[in-house]
């Protein structure tokens, strides 16, 4: 039967990896997972409460931009935590993040157009790039420059957009105002659309982070439930989008999605109140990333930036591997601790990298350093 190209896509191997690990478990074996970047927490339980009031309401379709009144909490929000004045209009409520990475670059790009990617990056930009007829360009970054693209990348690789995360996914390094302000200001000179993913936002640690709207209204904003508000499962997200392009991006999201799902956002809506809970699963990741930045280190996996935000850490371990992911199965198999190789973060030079996330309990991350530790023992001498 016939195909399209659209549908030639890297798999996920994180996704694979949590396969295996889920496979070692169903024989009875205990695995630590440090794999995945999805919090150990779930949904606040205030939110889910209101939620649970609200269930008596049919909860159809609402309007394609996202219930007004969540519309409206996210835009204070932004004056809350960053001093910025937001029209409510320019927040698009999606489906996830994923929705609205694919909204952004169906709003933005033409087919074949060149967006570029600091890698190591998060491998679904490329693959939702690819599957919509778009040129992913990845520009090789640095240990040195805390694994961000620079201004300079976007002339010379001739781009009509570019994608910058912050906190970043995998390492969790992030730009300042300064270097935000650069990069928004390269991409102007250029006629490229800046794409700025903060879906990590509110999981920081020493440095607040700052959003693209400190800096530019000419940029897609991208922010989710997901992590730091403890809905992975839910599907909610939202983007925000300079005034001239809100009716441009309605009118796809009525046509792709009707609406992201009614209930995700009644119980976002709720979600944005439950700043205890919220803080409390926070302290949590703060106190997983001093034991797995010590951990990793005392383990001989030193070779990294520590994470201004986010909860992973991507460790060169190229001085034990050039294949990280049969590494990574070693680990597995002989260690019991799910961890991710870096081929999903950058096909080019991921066969010497790691990524190790500390989102689950405190409990499971001081044992799966110790596994660790007593994995890399045995494999040195």
């Amino acid at each position: 039967m016939r195909h399209s190209t659209r549908g030639d896509v890297d798999p996920f191997i994180v996704m694979d990896v949590m396969e295996a690990a889920r496979k070692a478990e169903a024989a009875g074996r205990h695995i630590i997972h440090m794999e995945v970047g999805q919090p150990g927490t779930g949904a606040p339980e205030a939110a889910k409460a209101n939620l649970m009031a609200e269930m008596d309401d049919p909860l159809g379709y609402t309007v394609g931009l996202g219930l007004p009144e969540l519309r409206a909490r996210i835009a204070r929000h932004y004056a809350d935590w960053y001093g910025v004045d937001l029209d409510p209009a320019r927040v698009v409520v999606t489906s996830g993040a994923s929705g609205a990475f694919l909204l952004a670059f169906s709003a933005l790009f033409d087919n074949g157009e060149r967006v570029g990617l600091g890698t190591p990056c998060y491998p679904s930009y490329r693959q939702i790039l690819k599957a919509v007829g778009l040129t992913p360009v990845d520009i090789p970054t640095t240990l040195v420059q805390r694994f961000q693209p620079l201004p300079s990348d976007v002339a010379a690789h001739d781009l009509a957009g570019l994608i910058v995360a912050s906190p970043a996914n995998p390492t969790g390094t992030m730009l300042d105002q300064p270097a935000l302000q650069t990069l928004a200001e390269a991409c102007t000179a250029r006629d490229a659309a800046l794409i700025s993913d903060e879906i990590y936002h509110g999981i920081d640690y020493d440095v607040t982070p700052v959003t693209a709207l400190q800096v530019t209204d000419d940029a897609y904003v991208v922010n989710s439930f997901s992590k730091y508000f403890s809905m992975t499962g839910w599907r909610v997200g939202w983007m925000v989008v300079p005034e001239d392009h809100i009716r441009r991006v309605e009118r796809l999201a009525q046509n792709m999605f009707i609406c992201a799902p009614h209930a995700a956002q009644r119980l976002a809506l709720h979600a944005m109140d439950c700043t205890a809970e919220l803080e409390a699963n926070k302290a949590v990741y703060a106190k997983n990333r001093a034991l797995m930045i010590g951990g990793l280190k005392a383990a001989g996996l030193d070779r990294f930036a520590p994470p201004d935000g986010a909860f992973y850490v991507y460790v060169d371990v190229s001085d034990y591997t050039d294949d990280a992911l049969a590494f990574s199965a070693e680990i597995l198999d002989k260690a019991g601790v799910a961890v991710t190789p870096g081929l999903d973060f950058d096909a080019a030079r991921g066969k010497h990298w790691l990524r190790f996330s500390y989102a689950r309990g405190t409990a499971d991350i001081a044992e799966g350093l110790s596994r660790l530790a007593a994995f890399m023992k045995g494999r040195i001498t």
